[in-house]
């Protein structure tokens, strides 16, 4: 793979921000890619998290800032990313690096050995890879989650909501241009486009430890039950 997007969605990021392009911009030198460009999607951040990402957009030259209109959601942020980038393959990961980036490498290899356009990245496939776990709560919260998306959708996925994915950009625009969730639920509707636009994605085991910081409130987590029908009901069709 010699062509690659990086999409960050970031609120409010000015403290791990750093740490996190430090890292990536590190490991594209490494990598050596033909064309690599690391974009950070402002969610309407109260913070120096636009100005930061402008001084890093200054230093290296493949450093993008995108800027929300206001603060309207990671699913709009994401979308807003995939969207802009001009890479043959989109990588999209959380601020926090919960996810390293070199597992980049994991979803590169099984969309290649299997011919997906779309590799999702999950804790749940292999949970000795996890090495620091959320609260109970939040794990219990995950879990029951995900048994309620795979009755609801019929999707197969053990993890829908880990923030590292992979998309070939034709396969992404097609996808983002249907997506129309802008909050923490936009990762199953894009998962439930793919299967109804005929799709293939694979499910990735990855290296995964939490980060303190979430930006999931306890009433986000209640509305992503509440979107899982309404993105059944807006997604009927064929394919489904």
């Amino acid at each position: 793979m010699d062509s690659l997007s990086i999409v960050i969605p970031a609120y409010n990021e000015e403290r791990r921000l750093p740490q996190t392009l430090d890292r990536i911009l590190e490991w594209v030198r490494r990598r050596g890619f033909g064309f690599c460009e690391v974009m950070v999607v402002d969610d309407g951040s109260r913070d120096q998290t636009a100005a930061l990402t402008e001084e890093y957009e200054k230093a290296h030259g493949c450093v993008r800032l995108l800027r929300n209109p206001g603060n309207r959601g990671k699913g709009y942020a994401v979308r807003h990313g995939m969207l802009e980038a001009k890479g043959e393959w989109i990588l999209y990961t959380d601020a926090d690096l919960s996810a390293p980036i070199e597992e980049f490498d994991k979803l590169c290899r099984a969309a290649a050995a299997s011919g997906a356009v779309v590799a999702v990245g999950s804790r749940a496939m292999d949970r000795s890879l996890v090495a620091v776990h959320q609260s109970p709560f939040r794990e219990f919260s995950g879990r029951f989650f995900n048994l309620v998306m795979r009755l609801v959708t019929g999707l197969p996925f053990r993890d829908t909501q880990c923030g590292f994915k992979l998309f070939r950009a034709d396969a992404a625009r097609q996808i983002f241009a249907l997506q129309k969730q802008d909050g923490f639920s936009f990762d199953v509707e894009d998962l439930l486009i793919s299967k109804k636009l005929g799709l293939r994605a694979v499910e990735v085991p990855v290296r995964w430890a939490n980060v303190e910081g979430t930006k999931v409130q306890l009433s986000s987590g209640v509305q992503s039950f509440v979107d899982l029908v309404r993105i059944r009901m807006d997604h009927r069709g064929n394919g489904q």
